[in-house]
């Protein structure tokens, strides 16, 4: 018995160990994006762009969140917009919620879409509506969950016009109402953000194309040379569509860390969120089973990897208690160091997500929450499930 804690105690204190140095890294590599990630609110110390913005709002059944976000919209400053939202195939009261929080504010424009072309998804189509309305020479696409602070948009179309950018992308802060979005979002993310640095989606000579869905802003003539919404309705994801569409034309993709000033609220429940998440996950892994199932097991393993520091800790206080002094030192050491330097990098984690650090004690169930989500994505791909979303299926092979 004695052998056995002892072998037990050994293998914790490597895990442990290797636990240490994973979370030392990320913790480097966290502080190297942070550097070299631009912040939106940058913006705000760039000269105004005397242009008018056309943002462009898809909306299906969003009465849970319509008024919050026209209220943020006609709260911008210092710029010309207009807010044109696209209600699309609406059964709830969404209308009569956009038209109160309007107010009567002629820069809000209301597009009621009744029909979706065959081979559209919804939310592709009824932006390309909003689209062909606009007057803007800027236009930006963002969705109705979302919340801006006043000095969004003159913030990021000064960034743009300053850096000759074609698409302009951010990073929105994510809610945490819920008992599941503080314990998936934060892992969900850090998937996304190892797939997708900042660094790297920046990069000017090997960029990574890149964008969020939730913020794209384009120069109009940008989004008209590559043909708009058209070009990319065959697309799972038409953000990372647009992304590669830019580059591929020689244009300039940045993405910028919003912080508080855009949050977003993504999903009404639990089952909701991780089907979100497995269709990002397939189409940011490109159809690729083998990369999917990778990034399982790394989410898996930084789940895991903290309480196989706690149990290092204990089992090196057990065998200490039987006299294997260095054993039990080494598993007690290991441990600590373990935990310690993986509660400080996600508390930075956390933190920077805008996410209650209280979350932390749930990461190990959110990351197999999110490596289950990762596997259910590679079988799905494997075995030809459809995916579904905006309101059409798609039926998608492995490695397109």
């Amino acid at each position: 018995m004695s052998l056995v804690i002892s072998v037990t105690t050994i293998v914790f204190a490597v895990l442990a160990a290797a636990t240490a140095l994973y979370w030392g890294f990320v913790f480097g590599r966290l502080v190297r994006v942070s550097r070299h990630t631009p912040e939106l609110r940058d913006g705000l110390r760039l000269a105004i762009v005397d242009e008018m913005v056309s943002i462009i709002v898809p909306a299906h059944n969003e009465a849970r969140v319509i008024e919050r976000m026209v209220t943020s919209m006609r709260a911008q400053q210092d710029m010309k917009i207009e807010l044109i939202v696209v209600l699309d195939r609406c059964t709830d009261d969404t209308y009569d919620r956009l038209v109160a929080a309007a107010d009567e504010d002629s820069r809000v424009r209301v597009v009621v879409n009744e029909a979706c072309p065959e081979g559209w998804a919804g939310k592709c189509n009824a932006a390309a509506v909003g689209a062909a309305e606009a007057t803007g020479k800027w236009l930006l696409f963002t969705d109705a969950d979302v919340r801006f602070d006043p000095g969004v948009v003159r913030a990021a179309v000064s960034i743009a016009a300053e850096k000759n950018v074609d698409l302009l992308s951010a990073y929105t802060r994510l809610t945490s109402g819920h008992w599941w979005e503080m314990v998936v979002q934060p892992p969900a993310a850090i998937t996304l953000l190892r797939m997708f640095p900042p660094d790297r989606v920046n990069h000017e000579e090997r960029p990574r194309s890149f964008a969020n869905g939730q913020f794209m802003l384009f120069r109009r003539d940008a989004y008209d040379r590559l043909g708009g919404h058209a070009s990319v309705k065959d697309d799972l994801l038409e953000d990372l569509a647009f992304a590669k569409a830019v580059h591929r034309t020689g244009g300039r993709v940045r993405v910028v860390h919003s912080d508080t000033m855009i949050q977003t609220s993504m999903y009404e429940s639990l089952e909701d969120l991780l089907s979100g998440w497995r269709r990002i996950f397939i189409e940011s892994c490109h159809r690729d089973v083998r990369r999917l199932n990778r990034n399982m097991i790394r989410v898996a393993g930084s789940g895991l990897g903290p309480v196989a520091s706690v149990l290092g800790v204990l089992m090196g206080g057990i065998s200490m208690g039987q006299g294997h002094q260095w054993i039990g030192i080494a598993g007690i050491v290991g441990g600590i160091c373990g935990v310690a330097i993986s509660t400080v990098t996600l508390g930075v984690i956390f933190g920077r997500g805008g996410m209650p650090r209280i979350g932390i004690l749930g990461w190990p169930i959110g990351c197999l929450l999110v490596a289950g989500t990762l596997r259910r994505g590679a079988v799905d791909l494997a075995k030809g499930r459809p995916i579904r979303w905006g309101g059409r299926e798609y039926v998608i092979e492995p490695g397109r």
